[in-house]
């Protein structure tokens, strides 16, 4: 049984709650259900909202503190998710322990560019791309000659933040229309590669080298989808319950699959859990062609661990309730700093 111990959960609140973005409003949601689960399992948990430019004062509250362990539930400062590896980083210049992904690995898999290089470098498969730094990249005549349908996404968001049934193109035009509406609405790089049509399989792997561990593998049920719609994941699918691609994009868990298909699509989502060295645990997903080939197509080393989410479901399918899913993570934390500390010494 693990010893209690005192935990601050942190989380950002530099964004607007009175502009009612879904994906960011449930932060404060997740960390109040965090700190409840860590209650409910022993522990002594305290909740810290980090907004963006008070950065160093709530950091001396943390060290004041002085925590067994911070919670990081961090995705963003200052409203930029750009920032996300920098709070880490300032944890390890204190040497305050934390959950989850050092500054290079969450830095890693911000930068989908970096994402795709480490990925290829590596050999894990992912499919062809195309970065697209600015407005000038658009123009690129290469863009005329690559094999359509492609995919559009923004270079450094999560959550299917821009992602529309527009994202799927099926030519050059529509690739340089959709690419140059996400630049100019959130200002920043586009990424593009090639759309891989068929299963969508979200992974979640909890752990680190030595006990690394694939939950239950769930995938994307697109069977309610009008025909006329891509199957993707776009944002209404995750965040507007009146959509028709919520309704189109039920995530289940994986079914009709052999134990070869399910060893391929474990073996790579642990290949590249390993190249972009992730820790403690991360959510990588996939999409699996005609010729049962998994894809990356994400990797996600901060993802969404509310009650009601992906991660949260394949542990229940594992037999951990949420407190108990919620304590593991403690548990994986606390085991690879004290390895560490052991290492040192």
């Amino acid at each position: 049984m693990q010893r209690p111990s005192r935990i601050i959960v942190l989380y950002n609140i530099d964004y607007d709650a009175g502009a009612g973005a879904a994906d960011v409003v449930s932060v404060a949601a997740s960390a109040k259900a965090v700190a409840r689960a860590l209650g409910d399992s022993g522990h002594h948990a305290q909740l810290m909202g980090l907004g963006g430019h008070e950065v160093l004062a709530v950091l001396d509250q943390v060290r004041a503190a002085k925590p067994d362990l911070v919670f990081n539930l961090c995705e963003s400062l200052a409203g930029d998710a750009r920032h996300e590896p920098t709070l880490v980083g300032l944890l390890d210049l204190f040497d305050i322990p934390y959950t989850g992904s050092d500054l290079l690995g969450l830095a890693s898999c911000l930068y989908k560019q970096r994402t795709k290089d480490i990925l290829d470098a590596r050999g894990v498969p992912t499919p062809p791309h195309r970065y697209l730094a600015d407005l000038a990249a658009i123009d690129d005549p290469s863009l005329d000659r690559i094999d359509y349908p492609w995919f559009v996404k923004l270079a450094h968001e999560d959550a299917s933040v821009g992602i529309t049934e527009a994202n799927r193109v099926t030519s050059a035009a529509a690739l340089r229309d959709r690419a140059r509406a996400l630049m100019i609405e959130y200002q920043q790089p586009v990424l593009a590669e090639r759309y891989v049509d068929g299963r969508e399989i979200n992974v979640t792997l909890i752990g680190n080298a030595d006990d690394l561990q694939v939950l239950p593998l769930h995938e994307i049920d697109f069977g309610a989808m009008p025909g006329d719609r891509p199957r993707i994941v776009s944002y209404a699918a995750k965040w507007d319950e009146h959509h028709v691609d919520y309704a189109g994009t039920k995530p289940v868990p994986l079914r009709g699959a052999s134990r070869e298909f399910v060893g391929n699509v474990e073996r790579v989502a642990r290949d590249a859990w390993r190249a972009l060295g992730l820790r403690d645990y991360g959510r990588i997903d996939l999409r699996v062609d005609a010729a049962d080939t998994p894809w990356v197509i994400d990797i996600n080393p901060n993802p969404d661990i509310s009650p009601d989410a992906g991660v949260a479901r394949a542990a229940l399918i594992a037999g951990m309730s949420y407190p108990q899913l919620i304590a593991r993570f403690v548990e994986i934390a606390r085991r690879r700093i004290q390895r560490r500390f052991s290492a040192a010494t």
